[in-house]
């Protein structure tokens, strides 16, 4: 079953609207729809983005070719699976081997990857990277991202994963350690980074770590963004370390898929804000009485 999640707009779009979307399962929890369209009304574009639970990544080619769509991000399940279904890859796509941003060139469809870019600007806006050893926490296209992100910026990835099989595969491909979940409290590393969908939304109290297995990390990063604190990061403070919340990593690679599709610079401070003034007004909908403090 295909489901829309778009706004009162749907399926009005003129000839000179360019549309651009989201396909994932689920998708009812994302920001981007959000985050996207206040970027192009910023940027006086005539231009509107949708987000689609789709069933499979066949469906999100087919649906991308038949509405003539300009771009689509590509979030879980979908990251890894959706390559086979494509005209072509850009090269750092298929050294990640994940796709999160499809776009048309030539009148094929390409898949590259903006994931690392947010992971590697999210960072380096705290440590540089080089020559850190930074543990990453997952198996996923997300992890692929991240641990393409540390090797690009000269930093040491070492793996840790729930999943053996698909743990051996990433560790293979980027030629890095690998240690299963129980031994993160013994891994010495700079930062860990969660790429894991543990503590996202309606799973927020639940968290992959513990503050006793944190304490070796200097600073703990999560990709999940919402909510704006997870219970990640407030294990991560708890245990000494300083924190990187998912927000940061999210604009960024937000922000490059308007690069790709659009050529403009995004406003990146506007984007930002909506998404944070959002996270903060579910937060107090929800009753929420955490402390949520400015994101990173």
């Amino acid at each position: 079953m295909l489901k829309s999640r778009g706004g009162p707009r749907e399926g009005m779009r003129t000839d000179k609207e360019q549309l651009f979307c989201l396909f994932g399962n689920p998708v009812g929890h994302s920001l981007s729809p959000l985050m996207h369209n206040a970027a192009y009304r910023a940027m006086n574009l005539a231009a509107r983005y949708q987000a689609f639970l789709v069933p499979d990544p066949e469906t999100a080619v087919r649906l991308f070719r038949e509405m003539g769509m300009d771009g689509a991000s590509v979030t879980l399940p979908f990251k890894t699976s959706i390559m086979d279904h494509l005209d072509d890859l850009d090269e750092d796509c298929r050294a990640i081997g994940a796709v999160n941003t499809v776009w048309v060139r030539d009148g094929k469809l390409l898949g590259s990857n903006t994931d690392w870019i947010g992971v590697a600007r999210s960072l380096k806006s705290h440590l540089d990277i080089r020559g850190k050893t930074l543990a990453i926490l997952g198996s996923g296209g997300a992890a692929r991202g991240a641990v393409f992100a540390v090797r690009k910026e000269g930093g040491n990835p070492v793996l840790v994963c729930r999943n053996p099989l698909k743990g051996k595969e990433l560790a293979r491909d980027f030629d890095c350690p690998l240690h299963p979940l129980s031994d993160l409290g013994s891994i010495k590393a700079h930062v860990l980074i969660n790429t894991t969908p543990v503590g996202m939304g309606s799973d927020a109290e639940s968290t992959p770590a513990r503050r006793k297995d944190l304490v070796n990390f200097q600073w703990v990063m999560d990709m999940v963004y919402n909510p704006l604190r997870t219970a990640l990061l407030r294990e991560a403070e708890a245990a000494g370390s300083g924190v990187i919340s998912g927000l940061s990593m999210f604009v960024h690679q937000g922000a490059e898929q308007v690069r790709i599709w659009t050529g403009m610079e995004p406003p990146l401070e506007l984007m930002t804000r909506i998404v944070k003034e959002e996270l903060l007004r579910r937060s107090a909908g929800r009753g929420d009485s955490r402390r949520v403090e400015s994101p990173t």
